[in-house]
């Protein structure tokens, strides 16, 4: 009876220990491992074993920014069952690593929590870190930005604008200085989000920072209408023609 209790505010509970076979993947790739699950002091029974993809992202509250954490996906390990005392058993997981999973870029940070759901008892909880590399198509959109001239200097999640519909909370935004750039003369940055994709397509926008010129440029700037905003769409089909339409389109809107 002592031990049950004990148990139930986590002394000689149930622990967890999650064993990926690879922590450095790609948007798209199979993510799979072993739960291994070791019993603690007494018998428990366990009602689901979760992988929870979690990403940081930043917020206002009270006009500061501070970090907090959003769910990318969560996928169930297990049905229930019963750990006996000491007892060790490993599950076998895979899924898909969801395309919407932001970048490891910048301060951008993802993990999978694996989190054990017990009855009348404190879940352990276990948490592993993971890279996230940029599918084809969108590796081929960011090395493109860069044979343009345009330099990365941050690529942080931010809340996502109610008026973009999006299909997480957050969105990731990768800013470009065009300082140095052929653009320098009339951009001050790039900045690109990545709203949906897929293994054949990707949407982006991209947001045009042109530089105040004149009274009316620096109207324009104060009020934040130098900056335009344009949607483009690419598939698998447009590797060939990206750099093409993305030159041209920023020379477009950058007078």
């Amino acid at each position: 009876m002592i031990q049950k209790a004990l148990a139930s505010i986590g002394i000689g509970n149930a622990k967890v220990d999650t064993k990926l076979h690879r922590e450095r993947l790609t948007a798209g790739d199979i993510v799979s491992g072993v739960v291994e699950v070791v019993g603690g002091n007494v018998e428990q029974q366990i009602d689901t074993i979760y992988l929870t993809l979690y990403t940081t992202f930043i917020k206002e509250v009270n006009d500061n920014k501070v970090y907090d954490k959003a769910v990318v996906a969560r996928f169930t390990v297990s049905e229930p069952f019963t750990i006996g005392a000491r007892e060790v058993r490993e599950i076998p997981f895979s899924f898909n690593l969801p395309y919407i999973t932001p970048l490891t870029r910048g301060k951008t940070k993802v993990w999978i929590q694996t989190e054990l759901d017990i009855k009348l008892a404190v879940d352990p909880t276990d948490k592993d870190m993971i890279q996230v590399l940029p599918s084809p198509l969108v590796a081929n959109v960011l090395e493109t930005i860069r044979k343009l001239g345009f330099r990365m200097v941050s690529a942080d999640c931010e809340r996502a604008p109610y008026k973009l519909q999006t299909p997480m909370p957050f969105i990731q935004e990768f800013e470009f200085s065009a300082r140095n750039t052929p653009y320098a003369r009339y951009l001050d940055e790039l900045e690109l989000t990545f709203i949906n994709q897929t293994a054949e397509h990707v949407e982006l926008l991209l947001q045009i920072d042109r530089k105040a010129r004149g009274l009316g440029g620096l109207f324009a700037e104060a009020l934040d209408i130098d900056e335009t905003f344009v949607r483009l769409t690419f598939n698998r089909n447009d590797l060939n023609s990206i750099e093409t339409v993305l030159r041209q389109t920023i020379e477009k809107y950058m007078r």
